[in-house]
């Protein structure tokens, strides 16, 4: 199950979801499933969309807490194909509920995932293209289906500590060297 939580708006590179959404569910085994509201056409396109996938997509428009709450925890996959984003806090409460993300490599999302080919727990989107979310999504499927593999990740993502806790005890080690230099 691969999901999204968030604003339907071009930053996010949600306007190539009705097409990438559409070629992944025909070309792969994966079911997906969005929570979000942005803009009209894409919220047409993605809800038209159930029409055509009733076994494998469902989306709710509109604002749910309740709801992402349960979808991050039910998920496998978080898939945040992000042009822009300053920090991003989705992939960061899908790692703690052991859903891996999928994103792109801009901001936030470069500094805090790390792509499962180079040692990490991710999978990364080196553009913003259909091609590539498509091809994203073929990979999660794959590493979904090496269950071994998948099982290690979730655990691992669950056990990364994004607390401001890590964070106040880097600076007060960097701040130390800075001391006694």
């Amino acid at each position: 199950l691969i999901v999204f939580i968030g604003r339907l708006v071009v930053e996010k590179g949600t306007d190539l979801f009705p097409y990438s959404f559409h070629r992944a569910l025909e070309e792969s085994s994966v079911n997906i499933l969005l929570l979000g509201s942005g803009h009209d056409d894409t919220e047409y396109q993605l809800e038209h969309l159930k029409q055509r996938f009733p076994n494998s997509y469902n989306c709710y428009i509109g604002y749910n807490e309740e709801l992402s709450h349960r979808m991050y925890a039910g998920a496998d996959f978080l898939v945040m194909p992000s042009r822009v984003e300053p920090c991003g806090l989705n992939q960061m409460y899908a790692l703690r509920y052991g859903t891996i993300p999928i994103v792109g490599q801009v901001g936030g999302l470069k500094d805090t995932v790390i792509d499962i080919e180079y040692d990490g727990f991710g999978i990364c989107l080196y553009e913003i293209s259909v091609d590539a979310i498509v091809y994203a999504m073929k990979r999660a499927e794959k590493l979904y289906q090496d269950t071994e593999k998948f099982q290690h990740t979730r655990k691992h993502i669950m056990s990364i500590n994004h607390s401001w806790t890590a964070s106040a005890q880097d600076y007060i080690n960097l701040y130390s060297t800075l001391i006694t230099a």
